[in-house]
């Protein structure tokens, strides 16, 4: 069979799962003027919350997935569905963001080679995504897909040492989630290496090589590599069940 050209100026994507990852996709594609809402749709089963999230911002909601599928040139899956193989075709492509499931098989399961792997995360929303393909794909799970766990958790953290340390609680959360944020920038727009950058504050006998030094003792380094290592183990597992 011919395998027809999507056309750009018309092509309209839809989501299969309605859960937060295509809801941060969905977010950003929208915000970053890539397509307008009404070229993008998600089916929401039960969840009348979810329906209410999509439809806030424009997108349109099924109430069944063979339904996104028959209105879609560009599929995402972030689960594989059996009961939709009969409703795919060459001419749809077909996009995975889900953990553990390999190319390989999501191309067996679906019968169609037109199938792409890719693993962003959810600042996907704000435009700032993460993402990789197949390629050391359980390592990239573990750092960039579970990573703004491990970030915000972080910033939870730095917000309330500031609490803890008299601030109020909504200026606490602005400076951490601010210094987060500009410790990131210096790390991307210097291409100095994150060492560098952290000995350029710590001054002899000052406030950070105190904080630092606590840091240390509670093995912050090895709890964070830990995380990733776990992460990318947990994503192996899953692609082999």
């Amino acid at each position: 069979m011919e395998i027809l050209p999507i056309p750009a100026e018309s092509f309209k994507v839809g989501f299969i799962g309605a859960g937060k990852m295509a809801e941060s996709i969905a977010r950003g594609v929208v915000a970053s003027g890539v397509l307008p809402p009404n070229r993008i749709c998600t089916a929401v089963h039960s969840d009348l919350n979810r329906r209410d999230v999509f439809e806030s911002f424009g997108v349109n909601v099924f109430s069944t997935s063979e339904e996104v599928v028959k209105e879609s040139d560009v599929v995402i899956f972030s689960k594989a569905v059996t009961e939709l193989k009969s409703k795919l075709s060459k001419n749809k492509i077909l996009v995975s963001v889900a953990a553990g499931i390999k190319l390989n098989d999501l191309q067996e399961w679906s019968g169609q080679d037109r199938f792409i792997r890719v693993m962003p995360n959810t600042p996907a929303a704000v435009g700032e995504a993460a993402s990789a393909d197949e390629k050391m794909f359980d390592a990239v799970t573990g750092l960039s897909g579970s990573g703004p766990a491990y970030i915000f958790l972080a910033i939870e953290a730095l917000a309330d040492g500031g609490v803890a340390a008299g601030l109020p609680r909504e200026l606490a959360l602005s400076l951490a989630s601010q210094t987060v944020l500009g410790a990131a920038t210096m790390v991307s727009k210097t291409g100095k290496h994150p060492g560098v950058l952290k000995d350029d504050v710590t001054s002899p006998g000052g406030t950070t090589i105190a904080g630092v030094h606590e840091l240390e003792k509670g093995s912050f380094r090895a709890t964070l590599m830990n995380a990733v290592v776990a992460a990318a183990k947990r994503s192996r597992e899953l692609s082999q069940s």
